[in-house]
């Protein structure tokens, strides 16, 4: 008898760890790094947004876009598949893996794209759901189908995929758009260029191996310097623009997070043929996580506050 419930106990242990592991691999497609930003950054729009009163409907309409997020997540995972098994950074990924079928996170990708605008349909408005479903069609078609492997002018213009989500939050809350989310959507428009340029500066042979024309691998590493510098120098007046709305702590953060990121920019081009490039690109990279981030603390704290 001992020996039945023995066997049966572990036959349970086996299959509850079978359903954790399944889990956490659907998981991971959702791109759980890149979605918290995004996830962030939606949150900030939505709680700046006029008439915001936190309750139930603003959890929802936040688990909608996560859901959103994730789906182009996975949908992207699904199509790249094949390239990421080519990549150092993302060939532990869970298809290049097998540890998923690919039919599957399709058809995951696409039910979870139809559930999070019917959800946000539901508890918001269909300006803001609109504007997730141009999202996730804008990431996958225009950006990962169209753009990624067609020209080096990829990020810059698939960018708006990301500056999309304080927008979704915003208009989730108000129905409606305003000039100071248009200049928020343009910060990150702005900012997601030199963000990526600063990782493929560091890990060109990926992007090599993927065939993917990133622009150090087609204009060089100069060139892609100079326009990370050039980028750096549009994003400070851009982000300044915003002054008009929050108060003189958000001017004096801002100029200063900014006049880091310049530096850091004009830092990399001393170093070009140097040792310690590849260094400072990747810190560089790191930096303007940070700097985004913090913008956007800074935008909520400010608006809260004042």
């Amino acid at each position: 008898m001992s020996n039945i419930t023995n066997t049966l106990m572990s036959e349970d242990v086996h299959s509850k760890f079978n359903i954790v592991s399944i889990s956490k691999n659907f998981f991971s497609l959702l791109k759980p790094r890149v979605m918290s930003l995004s996830i962030f950054t939606s949150l900030v729009g939505i709680m700046i947004a006029p008439g915001f009163i936190f309750n139930l409907e603003v959890l929802m309409i936040l688990f909608a876009i996560s859901l959103g997020s994730g789906a182009s997540g996975a949908l992207n995972m699904w199509y790249e598949r094949d390239l990421d098994k080519l990549m150092e950074r993302t060939k532990d990924r869970v298809l290049p893996l097998g540890k998923i079928k690919a039919n599957h996170a399709l058809i995951f990708g696409l039910f979870l794209s139809i559930l999070s605008v019917g959800i946000l349909y539901f508890f918001s408005n269909i300006l803001a759901a609109s504007i997730l479903a141009l999202t996730i069609f804008f990431y996958i078609f225009v950006y990962t189908i169209w753009l990624k492997k067609r020209t080096p002018q990829n990020i810059v213009i698939g960018g708006a995929a990301g500056a999309f989500p304080p927008m979704i939050g915003w208009a989730a809350v108000t129905g409606s758009l305003s000039i100071e989310i248009f200049l928020i959507f343009t910060i990150i428009f702005v900012w997601t260029p030199p963000h990526f340029w600063a990782l493929a500066l560091y890990k060109s042979d990926d992007y090599r191996k993927a065939n993917i024309p990133m622009m150090p691998l087609v204009v060089g590493n100069k060139k892609t310097v100079n326009l990370i510098i050039a980028y750096s120098l549009i994003l400070m007046p851009v982000v300044m623009s915003l002054s008009f709305y929050y108060s003189m702590f958000y001017s004096i953060s801002i100029f200063a997070l900014s006049s880091i990121f310049v530096y850091l920019s004009i830092t990399l081009k001393l170093s070009i043929n140097k040792p310690g490039f590849e260094k400072k690109a990747q810190n560089l990279f790191f930096f303007s996580i940070f700097y985004l981030f913090n913008i956007f603390s800074i935008i909520l704290i400010d608006n809260t506050i004042w």
